[in-house]
């Protein structure tokens, strides 16, 4: 399942109102709008390359202005009543993010446009992570605020209603609503060895005025390794993880990849959650500053008899930029 935004009260007044839709669509719906407690964001294949989305003490990471955008085609061919194409979860990800030395950190955004159905969701971040030296790595800590815009057309409802009478879809204009609420992460990293990330999306769980909408507060760990194949260097094996949580629903990815010269990768994921199970094939490269990527998921849920799998494409470039380390202070006068 396409994990959703929020609750919307009022909904469960439908009551079987959309019996006339084909069952795909009536699972899609009842997912959808229904009090479905989920995590916020929805949850990328790539998510390995895309923590910006989820954790604001990622940013700087990569030492460079880094642009990263990602497009997202879930449950392909899932259909509606007549054939309707645009019901099926559609998502576009944008993040920047760089390191700025006069601020001891990174500065780092994201724009999200998601559709679900009648209902679009549009939120951008923009945040702040302070980043120094610990241990053998780094260390960062994120914090960013985050505006979400909601709308759903009723109109689109049109010809899917058996009770013309209920008050749910009295009103035949597009509603729309907003959320202000912040998310806060830390993230470390050795360099070529592993890294590790927790954080927290939706913290104050805000509420919207007009529709009774409220965020959740999700949780987010991650961790990946990286492994060098004994007597062939050439090649290395990244396992990597996501878990989520939202105080009602827990997920997890979990994935490995083979790269060969740091410039090639490709390998296989698994994603569990209560709704929809998953099966990946990830592949891509590194050309120069680009990275291009490519995902394909094959559901193992019953929803896998009403689409032909879900893809996600990934396109990123990075201006590598010189940051001085920061000083490390001795109180041995022998280092002074």
């Amino acid at each position: 399942m396409r994990p959703v935004s929020g609750t919307y009260k009022s909904l469960p007044l439908i009551r079987l109102s959309l019996k006339r839709l084909v069952i795909p669509f009536i699972v899609l719906i009842v997912l959808s709008v229904q009090v479905v407690r989920a995590q916020q964001n929805p949850i990328l294949t790539q998510y390995m390359f895309n923590q910006m989305t989820f954790n604001p003490g990622y940013a700087g990471s990569n030492g460079g202005i880094c642009v990263n955008g990602l497009i997202r085609e879930q449950w392909l061919g899932f259909k509606g009543n007549e054939g309707e194409h645009r019901i099926a979860p559609e998502t576009i990800f944008l993040t920047v993010d760089a390191p700025i030395k006069f601020l001891h950190g990174a500065l780092g955004g994201s724009i999200m446009m998601d559709r679900v159905g009648f209902f679009e969701n549009f939120g951008l971040k923009i945040g702040y992570a302070f980043r120094t030296e610990m241990g053998m790595g780094d260390f960062s800590a994120g914090l960013q605020a985050n505006l979400m815009s909601y709308s759903i057309d009723f109109a689109k409802f049109d010809g899917h209603i058996i009770d013309p009478g209920d008050p749910v879809f009295q009103d035949p204009d597009k509603k729309t609503d907003m959320t202000i609420d912040a998310d806060l992460g830390v993230y470390y990293e050795v360099q070529d060895k592993y890294y590790i990330g927790l954080s927290a999306g939706q913290l104050f769980q805000s509420k919207a005025k007009n529709s009774n909408y409220k965020q959740r507060r999700t949780y987010y760990l991650t961790g990946g390794y990286n492994w060098m194949i004994p007597n062939h260097p050439t090649f290395e094996l990244k396992p990597s993880a996501l878990f989520y949580y939202d105080g009602a629903v827990f997920g997890a990815s979990v994935s490995a990849l083979v790269t060969y010269k740091k410039k090639f990768w490709g390998g296989l994921e698994g994603r569990f959650y209560p709704f929809d199970n998953a099966i990946a094939i990830l592949a891509g490269a590194n050309i120069k500053s680009f990275r291009i990527g490519m995902s394909y998921d094959i559901s193992t849920s019953s929803l896998g008899r009403f689409s032909n799998g879900s893809i996600e494409v990934m396109l990123g470039y990075c201006f590598k930029i010189s940051v001085e380390k920061y000083r490390k202070r001795y109180k041995n006068t022998r280092f002074l």
